[in-house]
């Protein structure tokens, strides 16, 4: 804008202007008025703004035509300068139907394909075309954007479910091809509920799966679902399926909690509950000082055979092998895990869920599981087969990424295996053979982070002591962190990175575990392998598997050859190798220098290897680096 240069005697007038008389003031006023700015208008082929009637105008249609000033005597809250809002409201309105029309004639303008990046269809109209800071598309009236078999959005009334077990490649077709149409479907896995294998046979006459449903209509397998798909049937019975609602006889969703009958019957409370409940409310439970040491909600061994004898009206040395048999069943600890049971004053003992730690585990939920212990190798089947189908159902196809939100909201995970982990509270660990420990370890660390994500959310890249030190599962009567799992059980109780004592003390009734395998698995659970089995829930480590006991070495040696494919990267030029940062921080297990490759030689892909092979034999030195460990989660 043009702005008269004024001299310095407008900006500070002089004292004496102050004894101007009232005309004075008056006529400088209306001359400074006079000096106002000048209002530039648009050019003459856009629309002109005019102000809504009812406020003073300025107007200028030329530089020497004459300017009325504003009427500053006037009040703007008087009654001769009220606004008339309906008035501003029109005004808006028409500049937005301006605005809106002009967009209107230049896409019914638009004929010829589009300079700017837009796009248009074989007939020529444009489909798509961008303005400044906008992509417009355009779709005709009665167009549908969308591929065959999708929903566009429209709701579905009825519901598509399909019957599935672990493992199935068909059933991961089926998955597949629901999910890629953005189809919402519900899945039975009769692996995991199991109740739901009959009703399968009753509904389609064989157990083989998958069988699809679209409501209570049999659709059929794989190869039914292919062709209904080809010859554009399964288009119609998608919508004919959306437009009606789900009757009762479709197959039902799966139930929160354990709708198992078998699974209920064969669940019966432990022999020895009976006493046990006995104990819980006679025994003298107090807090005591122990060694200089605060011991909370213990007793006596002798106060324990007391109430045994008088309760059972036996004998003290049959009441001592019953107090062995309750330490035996987890139901009762030392204090300092000294020993099983022994008679006396100088003995004290508390009940597992008096213990500090347990009722802080994540799979005790306000009581202990007085219930007869499943045998150890049934809970790790039934776990496995379990987080199998629950990386079916809410993970990639790679396994690389998790949908966190779902698994916790789905019934596999809050009903069943919640359910599923309390038997792990006093399992006999001791009873599974060297494979089965090890597999058992193995499943129950991945499944454990997926839960710890789900309950804490995601490891911190600074303070990850939450996440890998104070999440805890009750297993055989023992509080089990990640951190113990990895370092005292798979690791033979090393010590992890840059920490300066070990998992397990000399005394840690834990340190059993390890050190009753035989010497044969003793080799495989120092051997670096384990590491490939282990996911931590970040995107830098392996992919989340469960293992059987009976394929452990073998699928571990898969999982090895898997991350190698992207986990490391060889270049001749630089005579460098680039490794993944946690084969740094676990050197201790991995070897150093030229010893760490040669131990990689044997997983990976020919290309690498060949590679690697060419550095080692020519006497060169070689670089090795460590890629940056990506924290974030693997969702």
């Amino acid at each position: 804008m043009e702005r008269p240069q004024e001299s310095a005697a407008h900006d500070h007038p002089p004292a004496t202007a102050l004894l101007a008389t009232g005309d004075d003031v008056v006529k400088g006023e209306k001359s400074a008025y006079q000096k106002e700015e000048r209002l530039l208008r648009p050019p003459s082929h856009l629309p002109q703004p005019e102000a809504p009637p009812g406020l003073t105008k300025v107007r200028s249609t030329g530089p020497d035509d004459e300017r009325r000033p504003i009427d500053r005597s006037v009040s703007l809250k008087s009654t001769a300068a009220t606004i008339d809002v309906s008035t501003i409201g029109k005004y808006l309105r028409d500049r937005g139907n301006v605005f809106s029309a002009a967009i209107t004639k230049r896409i019914s303008t638009l004929k010829e394909p589009p300079h700017d990046g837009g796009e248009c269809d074989p007939a020529g109209s444009i489909t798509e075309f961008h303005v400044s800071g906008l992509k417009v598309i355009v779709v005709h009236k009665g167009e549908n954007v969308r591929e065959e078999g999708e929903t566009d959005g429209r709701e579905i009334k009825g519901r598509v479910s399909f019957f599935s077990r672990s493992g199935c490649r068909d059933c991961g077709a089926v998955r597949s091809f629901f999910r890629d149409r953005a189809i919402p479907y519900v899945e039975i896995n009769v692996d995991v509920f199991q109740e739901r294998d009959k009703e399968l046979v009753e509904r389609t006459g064989s157990p083989a799966v998958p069988a699809i449903f679209f409501n209570e209509k049999l659709l059929g397998g794989l190869v039914a679902l292919n062709s209904l798909r080809n010859c554009g049937e399964f288009e119609r019975r998608l919508r004919e399926m959306a437009g009606g609602r789900c009757p009762e006889a479709a197959p039902p969703v799966p139930a929160y909690g354990f709708d198992d009958e078998e699974e209920l019957r064969r669940e019966r409370p432990d022999a020895m509950v009976a006493i046990v409940r006995v104990l819980r409310q006679r025994l003298p439970i107090q807090d005591r000082i122990i060694r200089m040491k605060l011991a909370n909600n213990c007793f006596s061994g002798s106060d324990m055979v007391e109430v045994i004898i008088s309760h059972l009206d036996c004998g003290r040395k049959k009441a001592v092998e019953i107090g062995r048999e309750l330490a035996r069943k987890h139901f009762i600890h030392h204090v300092f895990r000294e020993n099983d049971f022994e008679d006396g004053n100088n003995h004290f003992y508390r009940f597992l869920e008096h213990e500090p730690a347990i009722p802080r585990c994540f799979n005790f939920r306000g009581s202990t599981n007085d219930n007869e212990p499943k045998p150890a190798a049934t809970v790790s089947q039934r776990l496995t087969k379990l987080m199998v189908a629950i990386l079916e159902a809410y993970a990639s196809d790679d396994r690389c990424h998790l949908d966190y939100g779902r698994i916790g909201a789905s019934e596999e995970f809050r009903s069943r295996y919640v359910n599923l982990v309390k038997d792990l509270q006093r399992v006999d660990i001791f009873s599974l053979s060297a494979d089965e420990k090890l597999a058992f370890f193995l499943n129950l660390y991945n499944a454990m982070v997926i839960h710890a994500v789900i309950r804490i959310g995601q490891p911190g890249e600074i303070d990850r002591r939450v996440f890998y030190c104070d999440f805890q599962y009750a297993v055989g009567g023992y509080p089990y962190s990640l951190s113990s799992i990895k370092n005292g059980i798979l690791r033979s109780n090393r010590r992890q990175p840059y920490s300066l004592v070990k998992p397990f003390g000399a005394r840690d009734k834990r340190l059993e575990v390890h050190a009753s395998v035989p010497s044969s698995l003793l080799c495989l659970l120092l051997n670096p392998l384990i590491h490939f089995g282990l996911c931590h829930g970040t995107r830098s480590s392996p992919t989340v598997r469960f293992f059987s006991a009976q394929g452990v070495e073998v699928e571990l040696r898969h999982a090895a050859r898997e991350f190698f494919l992207g986990g490391v990267e060889v270049d001749l030029e630089r005579r460098a190798v680039y490794l993944t940062k946690f084969m740094k921080w676990y050197s201790a297990d991995f070897g150093q220098g030229k010893d760490i490759l040669h131990w990689i030689l044997n997983y990976m892909d020919a290309t690498r290897a060949g590679l690697l092979t060419h550095l080692l034999n020519d006497g060169g030195p070689i670089n090795i680096s460590y890629q940056n460990y990506d924290w974030s989660l693997n969702c």
